[in-house]
């Protein structure tokens, strides 16, 4: 039960057994069971089996970011109608939609089939006011596994008051598909030519800095491990390892953003978005609470730039009346036989 409602999981599989559970409880996808080189299945998210958990402890585990993904400095930003202030609930920033953000609301499901196709379609209205921020926002957001190996979210939202929007899904992948392993051998690659700094509080510092000659080069494959304890580095010392948003030059079309590669299970994930940055974060605050272990997954996060709303430089996340917001995000899994 989640605020005295009941809690429904819903179960999307395809041809090929590739298996997705998802709550209506948070849009949380519990559970990825996908096959290795061998054909086995096992899970390649980060879940817990209970709700109370969820409730409780859960570092967003697979869940939909609401209405802002990622942080707002000081949880302050401006629009035309006025000045607004949000729940910090992460120091002295706001993070991730605020203390209950999207992650812990309820949502409408309608699930259908067709063919070789599996959807499930969420929606919520987040009412005004909700966590400071302005405006009722009506938002949409459908799952959909396809024939080829793809997990589809698409997420849609519309405002009757200008207000910041980004929203995305927080799954943690560990590809190897065993429990207590980190993901410091998963080859990684990211189609990002910038990245963006950030301060002791994790809060862009305003400018984009080239990935070229720094650990933060991943656009050809590099194990996630391999430099991410670099002597020296101001900036993997500040998130404590990766967590940072790389600038993605998409066009706001739908495009390869990332590539992870487990070489142990031959587990592949493609990322494609038509968002403007992505977040990847290498599990620095896991602590082997509930036998997830310091770096034992990896997140990869389609979103606006962090603290836009206060950034005239970045690409505007605000969304007005009469305008739709639309973030598309592909989770493409394969095996690669070498």
């Amino acid at each position: 039960m989640a605020r005295g409602v009941a809690v429904t999981c819903y179960t999307l599989r395809n041809v090929h057994g590739l298996t997705v559970r998802i709550l209506d409880y948070g849009g949380i996808i519990t559970d990825i069971l996908a096959p290795d080189r061998s054909g086995r299945f096992a899970s390649i998210c980060l879940g817990y089996d209970n709700l109370q958990a969820y409730e409780e402890r859960s570092p967003y585990f697979g869940a939909l970011i609401g209405r802002y993904a990622n942080r707002i400095a000081h949880g302050r930003f401006e629009t035309e109608d006025g000045s607004w202030q949000l729940a910090c609930n992460n120091g002295a920033h706001h993070l991730h939609g605020g203390v209950r953000g999207f992650d812990k609301q309820m949502w409408r499901a309608t699930a259908s089939a067709d063919g070789d196709t599996a959807r499930l379609v969420l929606r919520r209205t987040s009412p005004d006011g909700e966590e400071g921020y302005p405006g009722n926002l009506d938002v949409e957001a459908t799952y959909t596994l396809t024939a080829d190996n793809a997990l589809h979210l698409g997420i849609t939202a519309r405002t009757d008051r200008t207000t910041p929007v980004s929203l995305t899904n927080h799954a943690y992948f560990n590809l190897s598909g065993t429990a207590g392993s980190t993901i410091l051998g998963h080859e990684l690659t990211l189609h990002a030519q910038d990245y963006l700094p950030v301060d002791a509080g994790l809060i862009p510092t305003g400018g984009r800095q080239p990935v070229a000659g720094t650990p933060f080069d991943f656009r050809r494959p590099h194990p996630i491990g391999e430099r991410i304890a670099t002597p020296g580095d101001a900036q993997l010392h500040a998130a404590g390892g990766y967590d940072h948003h790389f600038v993605l030059r998409n066009g706001g079309a739908l495009r390869p953003a990332a590539h992870v590669r487990d070489p142990h299970s031959g587990r592949t994930l493609e990322l494609l978005t038509n968002t403007p940055g992505l977040q990847f974060y290498s599990g620095n605050f896991l602590d082997g609470t509930d036998g997830f272990p310091y770096r034992g997954a990896f997140c990869l996060e389609p979103g606006q730039f962090p603290d836009a709303p206060n950034r005239p430089q970045f690409p505007s996340a605000l969304l007005h009346p009469g305008a739709t917001w639309r973030a598309q995000i592909v989770y493409r899994l394969g095996v690669a036989r070498d």
